[in-house]
């Protein structure tokens, strides 16, 4: 089962703007985690088209199960 980490925060036009980390660490410290995003919100390095990320809206874990089907 695939484990993604979702980072949500508002931008300037307070639309959501998404990071995705790829096989976090599990359990996700919550302490750690806002102040991952608040680190991330400081070094202000990411600009979308709706400008600048300005505050943290949420995080959660995404699981996801992919099965091969054989095919005759």
């Amino acid at each position: 089962m695939a484990k993604t980490l979702e980072l949500q925060f508002l931008n300037t036009e307070g639309k959501t703007v998404k990071i995705n980390i790829d096989s976090p660490i599990d359990p996700v410290d919550p302490a750690t985690l806002a102040s991952a995003m608040d680190a991330i919100l400081a070094a202000n390095v990411f600009i979308t088209t709706g400008g600048e990320f300005v505050a943290k809206k949420g995080a959660r874990m995404i699981e996801r199960n992919v099965s091969d089907i054989g095919l005759a």
